[in-house]
């Protein structure tokens, strides 16, 4: 059976559809697409049905990545489909435990940066308010987490 991974940010425009789609890049250069299946959602509800943001697609499309998908906002019950729950920073970790009030599921989120193997950053920043230089930041520090996670993903 596949494991499911949920990566959440605040709109789920920027960091969260940017971990999916390179974490869904690497998982098929591995070969491995029967074994993992990649989602992202926002803990705010703002950008509901939207595309990632022009400039991370921008930033990817540099890369020769194609970011794909459409925002949706985090749901309690997202805690029980998902298997691992990866928050881009502490307030979108705190937000996703909130919903978790009897602590079932705690060990299941994780921070997006725990599996960096690279960078030290603690959280993934926003780079919403920011220009390029901030998307482009931000889309290698996820291939250095995702890469880390996938690698922790495989050896277990």
């Amino acid at each position: 059976m596949a494991k499911k991974l949920l990566f959440v940010c605040l709109g789920n425009i920027c960091r969260s559809p940017a971990a999916e789609n390179i974490m869904n890049h690497l998982i098929e250069q591995e070969g491995l697409g029967d074994r993992f299946i990649c989602d992202s959602a926002g803990t705010g509800g703002w950008h509901v049905g939207a595309l990632p943001d022009r400039r991370m697609r921008a930033a990817a499309k540099e890369r020769g990545l194609d970011f794909v998908g459409s925002a949706r906002q985090f749901e309690a019950m997202d805690l029980r489909e998902f298997d691992l729950i990866l928050a881009m920073d502490k307030d979108n970790y705190r937000n996703i435990l909130a919903l978790d009030p009897q602590r079932k599921f705690t060990d299941k989120v994780k921070m997006m940066c725990d599996y960096c193997e690279t960078y030290t950053d603690k959280e993934v920043p926003d780079p919403y308010y920011g220009g390029a230089d901030g998307f482009n930041y931000v889309i290698d520090l996820l291939f250095d987490a995702c890469g880390g996670l996938l690698k922790s993903l495989k050896s277990h």
